[in-house]
């Protein structure tokens, strides 16, 4: 399991012209399923994220959460984070999950944060989607769990 977790200031998700999730002041999370990934790695990582100190306090330091400062998530699914670029030009997906599996999980994931506290917006499973951000800082961190 691989996330892409970034700090925005707004961000949103739009398929075929149709916004289908955005957020303000919070986390771009974007998340790949693979291959024997588990709902028990899945639980660590969202905590995880939900704790990370990604943002700068009263002096300039990464010392607030995203509970701290009152944030928002956006998932995104984004299987081409399992690719693998070792050999050859062109990426293998061989790693990553089964797209039934990953979109058991990925729901999960949703359920997961949103039990945590957290206001949770999500792009669309599988559909290609355009998604627009602010990175705020920049700020770009990965999780593997």
């Amino acid at each position: 399991m691989k996330s892409v977790i970034q700090r925005v200031s707004k961000a949103s998700v739009t398929v075929d012209s149709h916004l289908v999730g955005s957020i303000e002041h919070g986390l771009l999370v974007y998340l790949g399923i693979e291959k024997g990934d588990t709902l028990e790695q899945l639980t660590w990582l969202c905590n995880k994220i939900g704790k990370l100190r990604m943002f700068t306090d009263e002096n300039g330091k990464m010392n607030l959460s995203l509970a701290d400062v009152k944030g928002e998530i956006l998932v995104v699914s984004q299987f081409t984070l399992c690719a693998n670029l070792r050999k050859g030009n062109r990426p293998s997906y061989d790693n990553a999950a089964d797209p039934k599996d990953a979109e058991i999980l990925y729901e999960k994931s949703l359920a997961i944060l949103a039990g945590l506290g957290f206001p949770v917006s999500h792009g669309s499973f599988g559909a290609h989607m355009q998604v627009t951000y602010t990175n705020d800082g920049p700020v770009t961190m990965l999780l593997d769990a």
